[in-house]
């Protein structure tokens, strides 16, 4: 009989994860407390959209087989081999300190289901400390069970992202953080079964300070890249060109700017990082970079702005084209999207708002289109959030005959700016005045 894994937590990392590992031979079972989501799973459909290689075909198969199925009981847990953890970890940016409703929720509905012998382990982002501070004392008090003798416990944080979830599942290096060598070993055996890559073992703190680095680093990166644009704007220069040439230098590798940063991780995994040093420590260069990418969304406004008059026309009553609401591109996942600044900030000055997106299909009661010449039908200025592969097909003369004003604002370069201008538009760009 097949070794049965429990994953908690049926999204982006969930989902993927639960698959990969009903592929290896194991009998998943995922736990989801959307009983929708769970109805959806079991009918082999997968609920992550957009373009994710493999992913929707894995799934239905998987279910098709009898090897993975979906529930919201974690009465499964009670024979389960192993159980990952793979629930959602945002920061309360009011309350400056990760929100762990959820993981608190799960570990103590995990413990009170908690066998001996079983093997824990958290995907979930998490600032450093919390696996031994939080997760061990809750399933330890609700199971009576002892961390490193009676069950074993760790950390494997993810390193997926949309449009390559199972990609980097299963190619991507691991860090596996064990509380003690025999979870270490254990977890390492576990993931060998899906991961090809390289898997690293240390302790659960180090694995847990790595996560949050190397998104931290990314978000750093970025921020310096978004500066760099708002300089070459200020100085009539292209910062798409700036950066070609800079990373033709040795050891030189400037990361892309922007509309800004979404996505569950980068928002906010620096800020975890920044709050396992609290009263011990204030890191500067981690919270500026921070606020320069929580201002591009802001910034790519007062192009909008800036482009409006230009041409005489006021924010107030003008209509505009917003394409793409997803994060990242060819995607559903509008975790912490900026384009929702980007539309509160617009209608907050009177503008009409039309939204496309070719993968989102609903957002905070937003009416979104998949039809992108109504979008643009009658439309003051087309601005880009979003930098989807089908937005880069659009036919820029066609285009410009249904809008009322032939203006375009790129915030992801995803024209160039010579076609526009060729096309007769006027054109203003994040970096590229």
């Amino acid at each position: 009989m097949a070794k049965k894994i429990v994953v908690v937590g049926m999204g982006y990392v969930g989902v993927p994860v639960a698959a990969a590992f009903a592929k290896a031979g194991f009998e998943v079972v995922g736990i989801n407390r959307s009983k929708p989501k769970v109805d959806q799973i079991n009918r082999g459909i997968s609920p992550i959209g957009g373009l994710e290689p493999g992913l929707s075909s894995l799934l239905r198969k998987m279910v098709r087989a009898g090897r993975l199925r979906a529930t919201q009981s974690f009465t499964e847990c009670r024979d389960a081999y192993a159980i990952i953890v793979a629930v959602q970890t945002p920061f309360d940016k009011l309350k400056e300190k990760p929100d762990y409703s959820s993981l608190k929720s799960a570990m103590h509905k995990i413990g009170s289901n908690l066998s001996k012998g079983t093997t824990v382990v958290v995907e979930s982002t998490v600032a450093p400390g919390t696996v031994e501070k939080i997760v061990k004392p809750i399933l330890e008090s609700r199971s009576g069970l002892r961390a490193g003798k009676d069950f074993y416990l760790g950390t494997c944080p993810e390193r997926v992202r949309p449009g390559r979830l199972l990609k980097n599942l299963i190619e991507l290096d691991r860090v596996v953080g064990g509380y003690g060598e025999v979870s270490k070993k254990r977890i390492i055996n576990l993931y060998r079964n899906v991961v090809k890559g390289n898997l690293y073992g240390t302790d659960c703190l180090t694995a847990e300070i790595v996560k949050t680095v190397e998104n931290a680093y990314r978000d750093v990166q970025i921020a310096f890249a978004n500066e760099v644009a708002l300089i070459c704007e200020r100085l009539g220069a292209d910062v798409y060109e700036v950066r070609e040439l800079v990373n033709k230098a040795p050891y030189r590798d400037m990361h892309m700017p922007g509309a800004g940063v979404g996505g569950h991780c980068l928002p906010k995994d620096s800020l975890l990082l920044s709050y396992s040093v609290k009263g011990k420590f204030e890191p500067k260069l981690i919270k500026i970079a921070r606020k320069v990418n929580d201002f591009m969304p802001l910034h790519l406004t007062h192009l909008v702005e800036a482009a409006l008059s230009d041409l005489g026309i006021q924010v107030k009553g003008s209509r505009i084209a917003i394409l793409g609401l997803a994060y990242v591109k060819n995607s559903d996942d509008t975790r912490n999207t900026p384009a929702a600044p980007v539309i509160k900030k617009l209608e907050s000055l009177g503008a009409e708002i039309r939204v496309h997106d070719p993968y989102v299909n609903q957002f905070d009661k937003m009416e979104i289109s998949k039809d992108i010449m109504e979008v643009l039908r009658g439309a003051d200025c087309l601005v880009t959030v979003t930098n989807h592969d089908a937005y880069k097909k659009i036919d820029l003369r066609k285009i410009k005959k249904c809008m009322r004003t032939p203006i375009i604002v790129d915030g992801r370069n995803v024209f160039q700016k010579s076609a526009c201008l060729k096309a007769g538009f006027h054109y203003r760009g994040i970096g590229n005045p």
